[in-house]
């Protein structure tokens, strides 16, 4: 299989967004993408830049990509969070997962970051594996604690 990893550029976000979607579809989501291609263009570029994005191509297609983008830790300072790694299901096992997680941590370790963090999925036991394999720490005693667009909207609807 040959393939290479390189910073994404704006051009690629159409195709960013298409893996974006076949993870939601994987994560049995598959209407829960709002992001837009346009969305991804004006977050992910320019001196405002929100996150960071690598991605790997086979044969000027991307068949996966790594979305990151830096957080402030009270008890680390400076740390990477990894929102999503994407492999589109047909190039998995290739290698292709490693090499951007590598591009990930080597990217945090440039900015000089204290830790990469990110969230799998309980049931996605091949991710787990994968990432236990790298020598991560999966940490089961930690709850995933969020509020949807809704629920900030309930939230400050009981604070005023």
């Amino acid at each position: 299989m040959n393939y290479h990893t390189r910073k994404a550029t704006q051009e690629d976000m159409g195709q960013v967004l298409n893996l974006i979607t076949e993870l939601a579809v994987f994560e049995k989501e598959p209407d829960a993408v709002e992001i837009t291609e346009t969305d991804l263009k004006k977050k992910g570029f320019g001196s405002a830049a929100e996150f960071d994005c690598f991605v790997a191509e086979v044969d000027e297609k991307i068949v996966g990509v790594a979305l990151a983008y830096t957080r402030f830790s009270t008890w680390k300072g400076t740390v990477l969070h990894l929102e999503d790694l994407i492999i589109s299901k047909s190039m998995r096992g290739h290698g292709i997962g490693s090499a951007l997680l590598d591009q990930v941590v080597l990217h945090g370790a440039e900015l000089g970051v204290k830790r990469v963090s990110w969230e799998v999925i309980d049931w996605n036991t091949p991710a787990i594996d994968f990432y236990e394999r790298k020598g991560a720490n999966i940490m089961r005693d930690w709850n995933v604690v969020q509020l949807d667009a809704l629920g900030i909207k309930n939230y400050i609807s009981k604070i005023n």
